[in-house]
């Protein structure tokens, strides 16, 4: 894993990042539930590699505040531009759906609404607070946007109280003006602290690999997680959504992936997810315990 991110020809995916296609009763189910109740979820905008897996067995991870983001993050496919209005209705139709999907354990994230004076915290807190009502079986984790680093934002989360409260790096510090544009590596780890230093039960995080990145360069940032007090993390490949997206300057094979894992386990990290194909929701019912 070496130098800068750089424009090259496409590489062909080996063997290991072959997945089958969704199918089966529960599949269908959830893709019916998504419809009926005009959900978003990060499975399909971000065109994950697990999505027959986890929909197969009844999961999914909503994704509220709408399916347009404010920031042009260079890896991913959820679309870029104006959003619309804040849709209050989303938050019962989520904890509804929850409900009928009989989820033990649901994953949240949400696009960047930037625009909105409090970063969408407000709908947050509201999304959390009707799972909760609606659906009191249901444990959460919360993958969230940095919110700009503002501390009445974040406080929002933190007193709606999700068992795990995830935000991911997605890289390492050399590469993050090229692969977040708009964010900043130190402002996310800042974020990461805060929320375990104000009461988090359990933080998480995640990292791409195959971006350029040396392989010191993702032991630094393990190590800088571990500083911020974060619990859980996970590692997983990054695949190019579209031509127009970064390209993967590596395919990572799995036996760094067990390497990386183990030394994860050996600063201190609770639990670690690090694979060719895990993505920051993967086996996200694990992370609580």
């Amino acid at each position: 894993m070496s130098g800068d991110v750089t424009l090259v020809a496409p590489k062909r995916k080996p063997k290991w990042l072959r997945v089958k296609l969704p199918t089966g009763d529960n599949f269908k189910q959830v893709r019916s539930l998504v419809d009926e109740y005009k959900l978003h979820t990060i499975c399909e905008s971000g065109h994950c590699p697990n999505m027959g897996e986890c929909w197969g067995a009844g999961t999914a991870t909503f994704m509220i505040l709408g399916n347009t983001c404010t920031r042009s993050c260079g890896f991913c496919n959820v679309a870029t531009g104006r959003p619309l209005p804040v849709d209050w209705d989303e938050p019962d139709r989520v904890g509804r759906s929850i409900k009928l999907m009989k989820v033990k354990h649901a994953v949240i994230t949400s696009v960047d609404r930037d625009d909105l004076p409090d970063g969408g915290s407000i709908m947050w807190a509201e999304t959390i607070n009707a799972i909760r009502r609606i659906s009191p079986g249901t444990t959460m984790e919360t993958l969230i946007p940095d919110f700009r680093g503002i501390r009445n934002q974040l406080d929002r989360v933190l007193q709606a109280a999700p068992e795990v409260i995830s935000h991911n790096m997605e890289t390492v510090r050399r590469l993050t003006r090229q692969v977040r544009i708009q964010a900043q590596y130190d402002r996310s780890l800042g974020v990461l602290k805060y929320l375990k230093e104000n009461g988090a039960h359990r933080t998480k995080s995640g990292i791409m690999l195959g971006l350029g990145e040396e392989i010191d360069e993702v032991r630094q940032s393990l190590y800088e997680l571990r500083e911020a007090d974060v619990d859980v993390v996970t590692l997983g490949q990054y695949l190019q959504p579209t031509k127009k997206h970064l390209p993967v300057n590596e395919f990572v094979n799995p036996e760094t992936f067990d390497t990386l894992r183990e030394e994860a386990l050996s600063l201190g990290f609770i639990h670690v997810e690090s694979g060719p194909l895990v993505r920051s929701s993967y086996h996200a019912e694990k992370h609580i315990l």
